[in-house]
């Protein structure tokens, strides 16, 4: 049976120890872990918080994440400790806001899942993100039990036709791997030795539990052919999967969590019918939750049905139109460099093409607006500006995708952690 967010099994799960043990007064401090890269971080905007509202079925999700006036909700019982989305770390009431800083306020995973693990859970929690944007697991995150990097012959062989030193590039190597990973343990421990600092509320006698971690990385892997010279073929990456058995395994050591529920957030861009790198990382990314020992208390969560399909048919629209606006300046230009591969292209460049078989800045600016109304409904436009605030590697930056991911990944851990 798969490990998929469509047919969830309920296990049982032995209970995790809570630090120190908790009163029957108190309850533990429940403490989730969310790591990854730049799309643990968020890159959706929260003015995209309105397409949501644009569909009927989503309305009970966006009242979770709004107040009644249209201003995201506070949680009550949530705090966050964010690194990585910001210059510096990022602390307090789960609210919107504790994405990437970049051009914000934004929002990933981390706000629905902490406002629907506060509404299944009557115990206090705390979140911990360490998320850096354009990280690998090979190298960045990569777990010490993986062992070193070590450069597979066709690289040390690029790097002598380059002319670099080759001593070098191994040392540099050896101080980039595991830094992540050692700065993502470094700071879980130092949040999980002083709580209070973070949870003003926070009382000793409770005690912290740690009660699950979520994983969502995957692109830096993706395209990086010279790790996985394979990962155009089907079990290209197949050292994915080994090293993120040994990340698992690692943080639930260094953590003394040997149970501790993890979901594994599988790269969803280019949604159900993506093909080539995606397409053959998800299986690998996945593989972790079907090895005997992980049965049960390791669930891949697969994001691409959360990829916006009306949006990314948009994005390609606005892609041919960037296939036909390269020049700057006013030079003139021929018209096979501002030719795009859309028929309504051709339709109209006899309009807007000079004698010369050219057309100036003007011409061009004018052929551009005309074909992007032509291409480009206005439901669509609309649809865009309250939608996307970023690109596809980010999943259009679209609150309603990192919305559905955050449920997804709350939903997996408590199904986990049901007897």
């Amino acid at each position: 049976m798969k490990h998929t967010l469509q047919l969830i099994p309920v296990f049982l799960l032995a209970t995790l120890p809570a630090v120190p043990c908790a009163t029957a007064a108190a309850k533990p401090l429940k403490v989730f872990i969310l790591a990854g890269q730049s799309n643990m971080q968020g890159h959706a905007k929260v003015s995209t918080f309105e397409h949501i509202g644009m569909d009927p079925a989503m309305q009970p999700m966006l009242a979770e994440m709004q107040n009644a006036d249209g201003s995201p909700k506070v949680c009550e019982r949530v705090w966050i400790s964010s690194i990585g989305c910001a210059d510096a770390e990022q602390t307090g009431r789960l609210t919107t806001g504790f994405g990437a800083s970049q051009n914000g306020p934004k929002i990933g995973p981390e706000f629905t899942f902490g406002l629907y693990m506060q509404k299944f859970t009557d115990a206090p929690i705390l979140l911990i993100k360490t998320a850096w944007g354009g990280k690998s697991l090979n190298t960045d995150f990569r777990p010490p039990s993986a062992g070193p990097y070590e450069f597979n012959d066709a690289q040390l062989e690029g790097l002598k036709k380059q002319g670099k030193d080759v001593a070098q590039a191994k040392a540099d190597k050896a101080k980039a791997t595991g830094r992540y990973y050692r700065l993502m343990m470094d700071h879980v421990k130092k949040i999980l030795a002083d709580p209070k600092r973070v949870v003003p509320d926070y009382d000793p006698k409770q005690g912290c539990e740690i009660a699950g971690f979520v994983w969502l990385q995957g692109f830096n892997d993706m395209v990086d052919g010279a790790t996985y010279p394979d990962g155009k073929k089907p079990g290209g990456y197949a050292k994915y999967s080994e090293w993120m058995a040994d990340f698992i395994r690692d943080v639930r050591k260094d953590l003394s969590a040997p149970k501790m529920p993890f979901v594994i957030g599988v790269i969803g861009v280019g949604g159900d019918k993506a093909t080539g790198g995606a397409a053959n990382l998800r299986p690998a990314m996945a593989a972790p939750a079907e090895m005997p020992e992980f049965k049960g208390n390791v669930f891949a969560v697969q994001t691409a049905p959360f990829w916006n399909k009306p949006l990314a048919d948009i994005a390609d629209k606005l892609d041919l139109l960037k296939g036909a606006a390269h020049l700057t300046g006013g030079k003139t230009i021929p018209w096979n460099v501002i030719s795009s591969r859309h028929p309504i292209a051709y339709s109209l460049r006899d309009k807007y093409m000079g004698e010369d078989g050219t057309m100036t800045k003007q011409q061009q600016q004018a052929f551009l607006k005309e074909y992007r109304a032509k291409l480009i409904t206005p439901e669509e436009e609309a649809m865009w500006k309250r939608g996307a605030s970023n690109a596809g590697y980010h999943y259009l930056g679209c609150a309603k995708t990192f919305a559905l991911m955050g449920k997804a990944f709350a939903q997996a851990i408590l199904e986990m952690q049901k007897k």
